[in-house]
């Protein structure tokens, strides 16, 4: 529907078309598959693709009769018969419209790094690159909207008050756990540390579905058990990244294995008289296929998460939440106190 909007917008103002579609899976990689953002990167520059379609939707169409969903449509080029190609020259200006960083970064750098090294491009554009945010602090290009400086997030607040904390998680969502939970900073806060499990080198996760999800499990109750950290934050990608590929058997099988993970990390987790709070931004997982048309649901979906809660302390819940939450309640548990720019209220009461 909206690549139709696009088309006859065009066809209204006599100007302008869609010149290419591609799925995220190759164009917004995060995860350092040169390979797959080689193909949306020739797409774009030579106008080079697998496939070719005379309208955008009519390219759609071909891929969902290929059983491709849109995150991996492959690389098709937009041209009618008598068309120019749409190969982008010197000179150009290129908007990339995606508001979120992580998924953003490595199309990106292939544009804009001169001494990028990702793969070898075929083709070079001298292009005006404008990012809608800023990627990346050290991405050198224009930027139309600057970051807002937040101040004392989670992590610097816990720096401020001289804690130490962890963030762990696989390659897949450490953005999640690192830069967007710290604001938009790339670099750790003091008394901040790091552990980075790689995601398996699986072309699409339903190969994989329990991921890295062992080897992520053992180093955190290593960290939980070692008392070296007064708070720690960990991201297990399986829900998510299982979930987008709509194939419901991995699904349960990814759900399964990070069950298993969470009675781990719980039994650890009491052993050493600590609290846990096990909670989600999004759904996914729960949803795999859509009740109107039976097809794969690959989606986020809308519905509530859960937030639960591990410990010794009598806790009451307070009914209702959301994400702006999650950090007062974590501070109230600990019994610190909550910095005026956090506006969140904490879900759960001490008795």
């Amino acid at each position: 529907a909206s690549l139709k909007k696009f088309e006859d917008k065009f066809a209204a103002l006599g100007k302008g078309r869609v010149a290419s579609i591609v799925g995220r899976y190759y164009a917004m990689d995060r995860d350092n598959r040169w390979d797959r953002v080689e193909k949306a990167y020739d797409l774009m520059t030579l106008a080079q693709g697998e496939f070719q379609a005379d309208t955008a939707v009519a390219g759609l169409q071909a891929a969902y009769a290929r059983d491709e969903n849109d995150e991996f449509v492959k690389a098709t080029v937009i041209r009618a018969e008598g068309q120019a190609d749409a190969a982008m020259e010197d000179g150009d200006t290129l908007i990339f419209m995606n508001f979120r960083a992580d998924r953003a970064r490595e199309i990106t750098r292939a544009f804009v790094n001169a001494d990028f090294d990702g793969f070898a491009r075929k083709k070079v554009v001298n292009l005006n690159f404008v990012m809608l945010t800023e990627y990346a602090a050290d991405i050198k290009t224009a930027v139309a909207y600057p970051p807002a400086s937040l101040a004392n997030t989670f992590g610097e607040w816990m720096a401020k008050n001289d804690k130490t904390q962890l963030r762990i998680s696989e390659t897949e969502k450490y953005a999640h756990v690192t830069f967007f939970f710290n604001g938009g900073v790339e670099e750790p806060f003091a008394g901040e540390e790091r552990i980075l499990i790689n995601s398996p080198k699986v072309a699409t996760y339903d190969l994989q579905p329990e991921m890295s999800s062992a080897e992520l499990t053992e180093k955190l109750v290593a960290a939980i058990e070692s008392g070296k950290y007064d708070t720690i934050i960990c991201n297990y990608p399986n829900g998510d990244m299982v979930g987008h590929t709509g194939v419901m058997e991995a699904a349960i099988k990814a759900v399964e294995a990070l069950d298993n993970c969470i009675e781990q990390v719980t039994k650890a987790v009491e052993s050493v008289g600590g609290q846990l709070l096990i909670t989600a931004d999004h759904g996914n997982a729960e949803q795999m296929r859509d009740p109107a048309t039976g097809q794969a649901h690959t989606a986020h979906t809308n519905l509530p998460v859960p937030l639960i809660y591990v410990g010794e302390k009598n806790v009451k819940a307070v009914e209702g939440g959301k994400l702006s939450d999650i950090a007062p309640t974590m501070l109230s548990l600990m019994g610190m106190e909550i910095p005026q720019e956090m506006t969140g209220k904490p879900l759960f009461i001490v008795e």
